[in-house]
């Protein structure tokens, strides 16, 4: 159970590592030579989709449970 945590932490701990060097730091910084990573931070369009499907998700799953709390106590 325990290791579950530190594995969800470190996974979200990567994961935003990745995107703060795609979005920002990946443009001031000479290239890595990874193929992953330089393709990412050569993309002008794909690389927003992520970081605001967060933000629309939560708001819609949020939207979505007050309404359903609504049709239930109605």
């Amino acid at each position: 159970m325990i290791r579950r945590g530190y594995s969800m932490i470190f996974f979200s701990a990567t994961v935003a590592i990745i995107g703060v060097y795609a979005l920002g730091l990946g443009q001031l910084l000479p290239s890595t030579r990874i193929p992953f990573l330089d393709a990412l931070v050569e993309d002008k369009h794909y690389k927003y989709l992520i970081p605001l499907w967060i933000p629309t998700t939560t708001a819609f799953v949020i939207a979505n449970w007050v309404g359903w709390q609504y049709y239930q106590n109605s």
